[in-house]
């Protein structure tokens, strides 16, 4: 480790927010990258990037809403050579699997010339209890597309830790993880976790990718429904039912449970009326 900070780009987002705390746990100096932090981090305003960058040692990269987002791979491009520029030792990139746009995120930093670490995600299971499902839930249902597909959602602490590890420890340059969970759920058998642990019926609703664009519109804007609405077309046909072991690897341990990350989200007031 180095006297310079790492920049963590996100840093009020979900991975973002919980690699920042993780690191300063660690007595590691950060740099927060976001529109409104001490130095700021626009993705729409390039001549924010460079200051960001200067004098850090190491960046974790991710990129809001999604790298599927119209220009984020284009940007991608664009920072890679202003952080090659700035001298950036190590990039860290969250992905997405199973994802083009991501897959073409992913190839931009691998030929960038900086040493990389990826990190392809599976689906956050904390979108049930800090994003979009979060009301849902409070309603008794569970309302997603995909019908019986099976995903290895991933407790986003556990992604968190492969990226603080790949920051803070040697061998995990050039690296790709693939993280998910330990098991594939069905988002019916989700929703049977939720219950068990909320004690309370939450109901497994199977909608239409329409119906999905619809909720996500209402909560987020059009644009950004448009983005998720295909994202999740694209990753709920069955391509990402398998389990991978970049935890593992990373980590040298299982990843959590849906089952515990509900029952810690359940401890924390997640789905408390009031939180």
């Amino acid at each position: 480790m180095t006297d310079q900070p790492i920049l963590v780009i996100g840093a009020t987002g979900k991975t973002g927010s919980r690699v920042a705390s993780k690191l300063e746990a660690k007595g590691v100096a950060i740099r927060r990258g976001a529109r409104k932090s001490d130095t700021p981090f626009d993705w729409d305003d390039p001549t924010t990037w460079a200051p960001a960058l200067s004098r850090v040692s190491k960046a974790y990269v991710t990129y809001f809403p999604d790298l599927a987002f119209p220009g984020a791979v284009e940007k991608l491009a664009s920072f890679t050579k202003v952080a090659g520029e700035s001298g950036l030792q190590h990039i860290v990139l969250l992905s997405g699997r199973g994802e083009h746009f991501a897959g073409l995120g992913e190839d931009i930093v691998r030929n960038s010339g900086l040493p990389f670490t990826i990190v392809r995600a599976a689906w956050f299971a904390q979108n049930f209890s800090e994003g979009y499902l979060r009301d849902p839930i409070l309603g008794g249902v569970l309302p997603m597309p995909g019908g019986d597909i099976a995903e290895p959602i991933i407790d986003i602490d556990d992604i968190a830790d492969v990226v603080v590890a790949a920051l803070t420890e040697e061998g995990h340059v050039g690296q790709r993880y693939e993280v998910t969970g330990p098991r594939l759920m069905t988002f019916a058998e989700m929703a049977m976790v939720l219950s068990k642990t909320l004690e309370r019926p939450i109901w497994h609703i199977p909608i239409t990718f329409e119906d999905f664009h619809a909720n996500v519109a209402a909560s987020g804007g059009e644009f950004v429904a448009d983005v998720f609405s295909q994202i999740a077309r694209e990753t709920l046909d069955g391509r990402n039912a398998y389990v991978a072991d970049g935890v593992e690897r990373a980590l040298g341990r299982k990843p959590r449970d849906f089952a515990e990350f509900a029952a810690t989200a359940m401890r924390a007031g997640a789905w408390s009326a009031a939180a």
